[in-house]
């Protein structure tokens, strides 16, 4: 059975980036080293500040929206 994470990753300014993947690690060091074009790289976020795991693909999908819509429900006034 293939394990999956839901993790979030930060920087000094504390700009949050939330996603999901099937390597944990392989995808930490990719933010960290600036591996991959986009939103981490942009923004410098290297560092791991949360994770969970998740028993499938679907759940940790559902968990990475459940906090993602947290996070905007916080900021709206």
């Amino acid at each position: 059975m293939k394990t999956y994470y839901v993790y979030i990753m930060t920087n000094n300014s504390r700009t949050l980036y939330t996603g999901v993947t099937n390597n944990l690690e392989r995808r930490v060091f990719e933010h960290k080293h600036k591996l991959l074009p986009g939103f981490t790289q942009k923004y410098n976020l290297n560092r791991l500040v949360y994770y969970e795991s998740c028993g499938d693909i679907r759940s940790a999908i559902q968990r990475e929206v459940r906090l993602k819509d947290g996070c905007v429900r916080r900021k709206s006034p």
